[in-house]
């Protein structure tokens, strides 16, 4: 469990809270938007009556209590990797209860993340659609806002926010807390004055109506969970976003302000629901009704679409945010190429911007809204690739439970079981709307994974031929002692990724410049499983002959490395890393298809594709240009 129990001031908690309120909740937070109104119309393919309201509601509340609440926010929300959370945090901390890097957990994490970035494309798109849909339901607007002018005003909106990120969100972030604040107290105030229209809507909380629900309406019953799974949609963000607030406050934010509000607005939608279906003609037009903004009176509703609209966009910048953040983890644990990480913040290390993974969504975010045209199209796509992050997570976590907390099988699976067939029902619900639209979050996931695996596969594939191409360490270096070379004043640096094989570069120097540098470090960045490394275990040293040391520098998978930086901390114990008199010797891979490769020919050319694509070493290990001499080499994949 976490070691991590230091508490902050009150003020400072306070502060926190309200800070994951703004940016924790946004996804989840939005999801009264268009989640009961999705249910109510997967319910309306047959006669809606009194008990499948409560039904549904019920379902909905039990989805909040189970998943959120008991899940992530008590048992998940424990199982912390220094402090950080997220589906590659919880990876590598299972990896480390195994003892190392295993097939299973690996394929598990990569899977989890894969179906992150389809939920990242999909949540922009049905979250902005759905607020501003709520335009129609203003009664001098009704005629004039058709489904084109929707999808104009959603891809403005969606599409200025992608381009802004460049800037960073530093100063924007701090209006966050208090317009999500906003958006809860008014949710709730909405819930709480509809629920007199049918008090009998609190029978909703007693589980049974639920299941009997599903009981009774058989298919029908599936496909309605599969949009109660909609009302979960951001809960992997309690856990993710853990390290940049910290666990008491994003619990204190569930239970204090999100999670009765959600309750309180679910209600309300039911009562009104209730109400309607006990009116003249009850059945008629029971599925197009907006039961969210329908909740507001006229003459509130465009502040109430334009307070939504800012709601979705917050919760969709939390998203990209993620997004962000994920990818810089997998390029330091290995499973993605070095991309362009841009810092936004001076103060905020979090604050990162990659131009690539920024693009890539907001093509996806474009072509999902110009293809689905509407938040209740979009809802087909939406959910199973969350679902599917949600069955992964509790799988990682059965393993982080077991062996890293030491608990009994027994204890284990008391946990493990309810909480994993609840993930399996969701997903096998949401799996019923494969052929309507959620084969585009399988799509886009099975994609990503192709590209992670990939790139893992490419990476093993060249790492073993240098393996048996380069001389070994220690072998080099002695017939150096025999055939002493010239030496030139100063210090060269050769990054080494096999701490015991000569680099090609070093090897290449020598062969065109015929000499070596007084010092010649020879430096192996590795990424630890934490996701920081501790100063005092920053580098370590090791002096292998008057002319040659060996520097390991360690980083964990949240840091961006800075390798001139981290040398200092090896200055004074036997070499001089002077910035002014090191140089940084780096080898510039052309890598060409062979056909005796371990690789398809298509993955053969997405690699190599990859590989052309990646950022920089320079860029990417901090290494000032100035400093650095590229050798050329060709490697084949």
């Amino acid at each position: 469990m976490s070691s991590h129990t230091a508490k902050p001031s009150a003020g400072r908690f306070a502060a926190l809270t309200l800070g994951s309120v703004g940016v924790v909740f946004g996804d989840i937070g939005t999801s009264p938007l268009y989640a009961f109104k999705v249910a109510v119309g997967q319910a309306a393919r047959a006669t809606v009556r009194e008990s499948d309201i409560l039904g549904l509601t019920s379902l909905m509340l039990w989805a909040l209590i189970i998943v959120v609440t008991i899940k992530y926010v008590t048992v998940l929300m424990r199982a912390d990797n220094k402090g950080e959370g997220g589906i590659l945090s919880l990876m590598a901390l299972a990896q480390h209860a195994l003892g190392g890097r295993t097939r299973t957990v690996l394929a598990l994490g990569v899977i989890g993340a894969a179906l992150f970035y389809g939920d990242a494309m999909i949540t922009p798109a049905i979250s902005v659609l759905s607020a501003v849909e709520g335009l129609r339901t203003v009664p001098q607007l009704a005629h004039d806002v058709t489904t084109p002018v929707e999808i104009i005003i959603s891809l403005t909106i969606l599409v200025a926010l992608f381009l802004v990120q460049s800037h960073g969100t530093a100063r924007v972030a701090t209006f966050f807390g208090p317009i999500c604040l906003l958006w809860f107290v008014a949710i709730t105030v909405m819930g709480v004055s509809h629920i007199p229209d049918a008090p009998k809507v609190l029978l909703a909380l007693d589980p049974t109506r639920g299941v009997m629900f599903l009981a009774r309406h058989g298919v029908i019953g599936l496909f309605v969970l599969g949009s109660v799974s909609l009302t979960i949609t951001g809960a992997e963000a309690l856990y993710a976003d853990m390290g940049h607030f910290g666990r008491g406050p994003i619990r204190a934010g569930w239970l204090v302000v999100v999670f009765p509000a959600l309750v309180l607005c679910y209600l309300g939608q039911g009562a009104s629901a209730l109400r309607y279906i006990a009116g003249p003609g009850s059945q008629a037009g029971i599925a197009d009704q907006d039961w969210f903004f329908l909740m507001a009176p006229p003459v509130f509703r465009i502040p109430l679409v334009i307070l939504a609209t800012a709601a979705t966009v917050i919760a969709s910048q939390a998203v990209i945010t993620g997004a962000y953040s994920l990818s810089n983890q997998a390029i330091q644990l290995g499973l993605l190429p070095r991309l362009n990480v841009r810092r936004t913040s001076e103060v905020e290390a979090g604050q990162i911007y990659l131009p690539t993974i920024n693009f890539l969504l907001m093509v996806g975010v474009i072509l999902l809204v110009a293809i689905f045209k509407s938040s209740d199209n979009l809802a087909n796509a939406y959910g199973l690739a969350v679902t599917g992050t949600m069955a992964v997570t509790t799988a990682l976590a059965s393993i982080v439970i077991r062996k890293l907390w030491n608990w009994p099988a027994w204890r284990t699976a008391l946990i493990i079981a309810p909480l994993f067939a609840v993930d399996l029902a969701f997903f096998a619900a949401n799996s019923l709307k494969l052929i309507s639209g959620a084969w585009v979050s399988l799509a886009m996931g099975a994609a990503a994974a192709a590209v992670i695996a990939t790139w893992i596969r490419g990476t093993r594939i060249i790492g073993e031929k240098a393996r048996r191409d380069r001389i070994p360490l220690n072998d080099f270096i002695a017939s150096l002692e025999r055939r002493p070379r010239p030496q030139v004043p100063g210090t060269a640096v050769y990054l080494s990724p096999e701490p015991d094989l000569t680099p090609s570069a070093l090897m290449h120097n020598l062969k065109h410049n015929g000499i070596l540098h007084q010092t010649n470090a020879l430096v192996t960045v590795v990424t630890v499983d934490t996701p920081r490394a501790p100063e005092a275990e920053r580098a370590s040293f090791e002096r292998l002959s008057p002319s040659f040391v060996r520097v390991t520098l360690r980083f964990g998978f949240m840091e961006s490395p800075d390798v001139p930086a981290a040398m200092q901390k090896v200055h004074g114990e036997g070499a001089s890393f002077d910035p002014m008199t090191t140089s940084y010797f780096l080898g510039r891979r052309t890598i060409v298809p062979s056909h005796e490769s371990g690789l398809r020919r298509l993955q053969d050319q997405l690699f190599i594709a990859l590989a052309r694509n990646s950022a920089n070493p320079s860029d990417f290990f901090s290494i000032p240009p100035g400093r650095v001499v590229e050798m050329g080499l060709q490697v084949t994949v």
